[in-house]
This record gives structure tokens, sequence and C-alpha cells, in this order.
């Protein structure tokens, strides 16, 4: 993975920076293509479309020259996809797993994580699924998204997370509340992996973040959804009130209107507080990157309550200079495409069917959402979990 953009760290892993959808996807590809051994390939949407096809053809050719492929793609976020889809693949010995597939007791609990791991030793992660509207610039073509390829420690800790994904992909999900890691491994002293998973606590990222913004005077943070509830929200109204620069990358369009209206709702809280708000105006805004001083965290989780409470996620937090540079380089390219904000008058609300939109819009998203996954996992852990179809797997 070396290359004249790529940043080594104290603890022994190697950086390298994407800040288009099309960037790491293409890095992603180049990296199938180029496999020797093993692939581990992770993703929560993967549609049939040319983007996929030119992924489902390089993951048969891996197998056909004898690399041991597994691809784990969650069910809900797969839907539509033709269960024999990848058959070419299997027949040749890689496998599919399908995971969670619906079942009433589990449904709402997905595999939202984007991770690709490769010969053991190169691992992708970010924001993107595999479909067109991820594949380009995030200005003139496709979604604005991105991630980051690393090598070194980490990377193991990632194939036991994958490993432990396959294993409760079917029927142990019911098992993720009870599991005794934190979630929060630190894989040398600049590199961390934050692993979330459904359990209403206060889990690894928010823990994290918790601690990090606590002092924290520069803080930039790009969000495809925003939606903090309880302390996440106590967290970063602090620290919005008390850093010296706080400021917001938010979605101008959205492909999950009824979010970005609860998002707007949210607005005045942190504008009084200092925060600078802005939204992306050419094209979606999908990226989940949050810069806090010399510290940057990426991945698949949004700061909502879906990613915080109820999916599976996965994300990188990484302390490095330099790194941070890269990342406030790329949030100062999107400011330049984005509009700002204005403090809204407090003397002249909105008018009254706006305030019930963003209102109904937060109830959906921060009670009825979160309540039914709540419900269903604690009916689980009171009578026990029974036997559940086992996952699909080829």
């Amino acid at each position: 993975m070396k290359s004249s953009a790529s940043i080594d760290t104290t603890d022994g892993h190697v950086l390298c920076w994407h800040d288009t959808g099309g960037k790491l996807l293409a890095a992603e590809l180049d990296a199938i293509v180029n496999a020797r051994e093993s692939i581990r390939f992770e993703h929560y949407i993967f549609r049939a479309s040319p983007v996929g096809g030119r992924f489902r053809d390089a993951l048969t050719e891996a197998a056909r020259r004898g690399v041991r492929v597994v691809v784990l793609l969650d069910y809900v976020g797969c839907l539509g996809l033709p269960q024999t889809y990848f058959s070419e693949m299997s027949s040749l010995g890689g496998k599919i797993i399908w995971f969670n597939p619906v079942h009433w007791r589990f449904w709402s609990f997905r595999d939202h994580r984007k991770i690709l791991v490769v010969d053991d030793s190169l691992a992708l992660i970010g924001g993107c699924n595999i479909a067109p509207e991820y594949e380009g610039d995030g200005i003139t073509d496709g979604w604005r998204d991105g991630g980051i390829a690393v090598t070194g420690p980490v990377v193991r800790h990632l194939i036991e997370s994958f490993e432990s994904q396959v294993e409760k992909a079917g029927n142990k999900i019911w098992r993720a509340r009870k599991q005794g890691r934190s979630g929060w491994v630190e894989t040398g002293e600049d590199v961390a992996l934050l692993l979330t998973r459904p359990g209403f606590h206060q889990g690894a990222l928010q823990r994290a973040l918790c601690r990090d913004l606590l002092h924290a005077q520069d803080i930039a943070i790009t969000m495809a959804y925003f939606l903090p509830v309880g302390r996440a929200r106590r967290m970063l109204l602090r620290a919005a009130r008390l850093a010296r620069s706080f400021r917001l990358l938010l979605p101008g369009r959205s492909d999950v209107p009824m979010m970005q209206i609860a998002s707007r709702a949210l607005y005045g809280q942190f504008q009084r507080r200092g925060a600078q708000i802005h939204e992306y105006q050419p094209q979606v805004l999908h990226a989940k990157v949050i810069i806090v001083d010399d510290i940057v965290y990426i991945g698949s989780a949004n700061l909502d309550p879906r990613s915080l409470n109820i999916n599976f996620e996965v994300m990188l937090r990484i302390r490095n200079a330099a790194l941070a540079e890269q990342a406030r380089a790329t949030f100062q390219r999107d400011l330049t495409h984005s509009q700002p904000v204005m403090k809204l008058s407090w003397r002249h609300p909105a008018n009254w069917w706006q305030r019930l939109k963003q209102k109904l819009a937060r109830m959906f998203f921060t009670r009825l959402d979160l309540g039914v996954a709540q419900f269903l996992v604690q009916k689980v852990e009171r009578r026990g979990a029974g036997p559940v179809p086992p996952h699909q797997a080829s």
C-alpha cells in the first residue's frame, strides 16, 4: 500500500487517506484483484449494477485462482440482490453469508459495517457501499464519501471482528449485548478499533468521543446523519461551547429527508453554543469523519440513534497530526462546496407545520425506532433466545 500519500504511525501502522468514494472503491477493487491468499469482504449494501458487477467478477476471479473468499452481506441492506448473484464465486469455493436474515425478533439489528481485509495484511474501511452512487468524486458525480486504507497491528483485530460477525450472522444476534468485550480495542499508541454493537448503553464510540472532546479545541465533524441523543448530544453541546472552533458539515441534500428534518431541529441548540454549521450542496453527503485536534475518527458509524445503539458499526480512532491535516484539508475543500447555515431569530420561530414535521421526525428516530429495538432485545433476553434458522451460506 506504500505510496507518496501514505503516512507512517509510531506504532507500526501505514495509513492512506481516500477523500472520495470513487477513490476508496477503486482502492478496494485493486486490493481484491491483487489478493493472493484471502479476502474478507463485509458490506451493508451490495447492489446489482455495473460497479457491483466489477466487484463480483473480481471476487469470482480471486476464488478461481485459489484465494479464500468470504463475503458477508446484510440481508436487509441487500434486499433485491438475486440470491444467485454470487453463484459462480460459490461454485469455485467462495462463501457468501447473509447477516441476520429477516426474523421478527431481530429484524431491527443490522450490520452497517463496511470492511475489506486482504491477505491478512491490508484493510480498507469507510462509508461506501457497493452501488453506483458511491463511485464519483462527490462534486460533479456520485455521493460525497470516502475512507482509509491501513496496514499494521489493527488488521489482526479487524479479522477477529469479521470472524465474530460471521459466527453470529444467523442465530446468535442476541448474544451481542452479552459479549464481554467492551468494543474499544487499543491496537497501539496511535490506532484504536471501536466496535459498536446493539445495546442501550454508552458504547465504545461514545466513550472515546467523551474523553477526546473533554479538552478539545479544534473540532470538525462531517456526518451523513446527525441526530445525537442523550449523553452523546450533551457531550457535543458542551464541546461546542468550550472549543475554540466547532464546525459541523451536514447534508444539504440527503437520501433520508426525514432524518434531515430531524437534524435541522438541533441546529439552534448547537448554534447558541458557538457551533458553525454548513450544509454540503453538490451531492448527497454520506461521509462519516470526526476530527478532534490531532485525532481522526473514520468508519461506518453516524452520530444518530441507530448507529450508536442499534446497528453493528466499526470506526477507527487514529491519533496522527499528519492524517488530521489531510482530513482537515478535505473538510476545507468540502466547505467551498457548502453553504453556511445562518442563525435563526428566536423571536420568530418556524411556522407550525415545520415545527410539527421536525417533532414527528425526531420522535420517529429517537423514540419509535429505538423503542422497538429495545423492546425486541429485552423480550428475547427475558425469555432466552430460542433457535433461529441458520444463516444462508454457500
